[in-house]
């Protein structure tokens, strides 16, 4: 069995830690039986400034061609943020319809967390996020005073029931931003989710905030009630999103699966990055599972650490088990993280993990746990 996988080492540390996932993810093809055939695209920063391009047709063709894109991290200082974070990474999102983001919170043996009292038992569940909609589809605006409003007959209404003004005369400026659920969107990541809690613990949280925003977050809870009726045996629960924030920290042995909307769900899984132990260890999928899906560290690019052979790789190689998950590569995914926690448990961890391995010697541990051979 031979796998295409589409590789963006975009900008920073992000080619330096995908080269280490690579070799990571061949030394699990050589011990499970199958062979990974890596096409390199040089989509990130340096090509922006010498040619204006963030992401091209050709780009979009040729990546449609895989299943499975393995990216590691972009940002650069030269460029103003948002351009190459909008340019490309979300705009890959957006055209490869991955709706689901699937953020694995686990507390791997060895690792430390700021929450007391727990363990690897304890913190051990999975988000899944909406990762098309809600108030990311980038409609909005920033109006002011004389110079035009869109939406105005929209915004006028809002505006004078809300406060008793008139936008054209009293606001001396005004911005908005629409978010917006669609019954489709939420059913088919609900049922991602679902069907992730039956290979679980067959249980479900959502989340939202329907108490304030019961327009936009009640056709959720809708569906989210419609979807769950086809799951007879697994348990569900609503909760509020400041309310799972707490739980998170003081109960994060209580969830399974967490399902939430797209905005909701980018805060919440970065709190869950700290209590796994940190952004070096997060990794995340994005993921159209028709499709072509993305893998990748949720941390950035980390500039000033460029070539340097300090990052830490284990979230990178992590997204690279998602990978191969995804692949149908079950066994050789477990293996993965089952070799990290022993490179752990050896203490062959960067510097932010209280360790002096560099990036290539936690490569090497890895290849080598898993029998093939490391670098010369």
């Amino acid at each position: 069995m031979q796998h295409r996988v589409a590789v963006i080492g975009g900008d920073g540390i992000g080619p330096e830690i995908v080269h280490e996932g690579c070799r990571v993810l061949e030394a699990a093809g050589e011990r499970f039986g199958f062979d990974l055939e890596f096409t390199e695209f040089p989509i990130g920063a340096d090509r922006y400034l010498e040619t204006g391009e963030l992401l091209t047709e050709d780009d979009l063709a040729e990546l449609g061609r895989f299943r499975a894109i393995y990216f590691g991290a972009i940002g650069d200082e030269r460029v103003r943020p948002g351009i190459l974070e909008k340019g490309i990474l979300l705009a890959l999102r957006f055209h490869f319809d991955q709706y689901v983001n699937l953020r694995p919170i686990r507390l791997l043996s060895g690792v430390t967390t700021p929450l007391a009292g727990k363990g690897p038992d304890e913190i051990d569940f999975v988000v899944v996020r909406e990762n098309t909609e809600d108030f990311y589809v980038g409609i909005g605006g920033r109006q002011a005073r004389g110079r035009g409003h869109q939406d105005l007959e929209v915004l006028r209404s809002l505006y004078s029931v809300k406060f008793g003004l008139d936008i054209e005369s009293d606001a001396e400026e005004l911005a908005y931003q629409i978010g917006v659920v669609t019954r489709e969107g939420s059913r088919r990541v609900m049922e991602y989710a679902f069907d992730l809690a039956m290979r679980r613990k067959r249980k479900v949280s959502s989340v939202d905030k329907a108490n304030v925003l019961s327009d936009v977050y009640g056709l959720w809870r809708d569906l989210f009630t419609e979807v769950a009726r086809g799951y007879p045996s697994v348990t569900t629960e609503f909760t509020f999103v400041d309310a799972v924030t707490m739980w998170f920290v003081k109960n994060p042995e209580w969830f399974d699966v967490v399902v939430t909307p797209n905005m909701f769900g980018d805060i919440i899984t970065d709190l869950g990055a700290m209590i796994q132990g940190g952004l070096g260890l997060a990794p995340g999928g994005n993921i159209n599972p028709r499709g072509t899906s993305m893998f990748e560290p949720i941390h950035g690019s980390a500039p000033r650490y460029r070539g340097m052979n300090v990052a830490n790789p284990i979230a990178t190689i992590w997204a690279g088990s998602l990978l191969l998950d995804s692949l149908g590569e079950h066994e050789a995914a477990a293996a993965i993280v089952t070799a990290i926690e022993r490179s752990i448990a050896d203490g062959v961890v960067t510097r932010d993990m209280g360790g002096t391995a560099s990036t290539s010697d936690v490569g090497d541990h890895l290849v080598r746990q898993l029998g093939g051979r490391s670098s010369p």
